[in-house]
């Protein structure tokens, strides 16, 4: 069956991408993908004399960009379709939900409406998001403006707005940030990695850390910007051959997406195996629930915190303690944990702490 994945490269100013373009063509072209492109629509626009301040209102300009970046990109999918390839990756230069760092909320709320559109759709329609962060957190010698004539912030402002860009896709359920703590090449290099993680080989592989905390204070969660809440929705379906299958909904605010999920293995490395659902195809599936599970609900704080991105699970039956999972490229990767959540262990190997055993009746 063709594989399409449609991926997103987003950054703040001066980030790297045109250079990650480039890296990302040839490494994956070389592993046997067929590599797209979509070129970002905000250059488009004000390179050719459509700007916000050229428009009637901030808002107005958001309206026609998004509609034409949206439009994009569901014609670069079904190009794709009709390729006589098996693998092909759809690479956008930044994502629709990059507009919503230019917007405030009275904004966005009506660009919404405009574009008949919501946040969750658009942020969840991408299968995977990597942000390169500014040149001007940790590498200010190296930030310009020179290179892009589109490019108009100083540093204090790229600063801003590359917080802006990572809050807007905190929440999107493989989000990951890639810092300036290595000199440019490193950099471009462990973008690559993330993205090899992600694609995998046949099947991507998951590198997941669980840890028990304490009771988090949601207060603080729901104060921050970078932190995202989604309610989920989890029914284990019978099992096949060993495997672990389960479907799910995820979404807030009565905006829903819904997945299938395969997982084989255990321990730190599990084959996950995750394909997008239609609510029909999610409705048929659900006939296949196993009844000897309950549902699954929680509350899910998707968190990023530095250039790591934790995903905070609470549970209504626990008022003492909490979930938090980390996923990760490399087995032996650091963990720096926000100082207000407190971990009691970790409970990577311990079945007790598995969603499958909390389903058991």
């Amino acid at each position: 069956m063709q594989q399409i994945v449609k991926i997103v490269i987003t950054g703040g100013p001066c980030a790297g991408k045109s250079t990650a373009m480039s890296w990302i063509q040839n490494h994956f072209t070389e592993k046997g993908w067929t590599v797209l492109f979509v070129p970002e629509t905000a250059t488009e626009f004000i390179s050719g004399g459509v700007a916000p301040w050229t428009c009637g209102t901030n808002a107005e300009y958001q309206v026609v960009q998004m509609t034409l970046q949206r439009e994009k990109e569901r014609l670069f999918e079904q190009a794709a379709r009709t390729m006589p390839k098996d693998k092909i990756l759809i690479v956008c230069d930044r994502g629709m939900l990059d507009n919503r760092a230019y917007m405030d909320e009275e904004e966005t709320a009506w660009v919404m409406e405009r574009i008949g559109a919501n946040e969750v759709e658009l942020r969840d329609s991408y299968d995977a998001v990597f942000h390169l962060v500014t040149a001007a957190k940790g590498a200010e010698q190296f930030y310009t403006t020179a290179n892009n004539a589109a490019r108009i912030e100083t540093v204090e402002q790229a600063v801003a707005l590359d917080d802006k860009i990572i809050a807007a896709w905190t929440g999107h359920p493989h989000f990951r940030v890639i810092d300036n703590e290595t000199d440019f090449e490193d950099k471009m290099k462990r973008l690559i990695r993330e993205v090899a993680s992600f694609l995998g080989g046949p099947e991507p592989l998951e590198i997941e850390r669980k840890f028990l905390i304490e009771y988090p204070d949601i207060q603080w969660l729901e104060s921050l910007p970078n932190c995202s809440r989604i309610d989920v929705l989890q029914t284990y379906l019978t099992a096949r051959d060993g495997e672990e299958r389960r479907i799910r909904q995820r979404g807030c605010g009565g905006h829903y997406l819904y997945f299938k999920t395969i997982k084989r293995g255990s321990g730190l490395k599990r084959v996950e195996v995750e394909k997008r659902l239609t609510k029909d195809e999610y409705l048929i599936a659900m006939m296949d629930a196993d009844v000897s599970r309950r549902q699954i609900r929680k509350t899910r704080y998707c968190l990023t915190w530095g250039i790591q991105y934790f995903e905070i699970d609470v549970y209504p039956f626990w008022q003492d303690k909490a979930i938090v999972e980390i996923e990760l490229s490399d087995e032996i990767a650091p963990i720096e944990f926000p100082p207000q959540l407190r971990v009691i262990c970790e409970v990577t190997d311990d079945p007790d702490y598995k969603n499958a055993r909390l389903a058991e009746i």
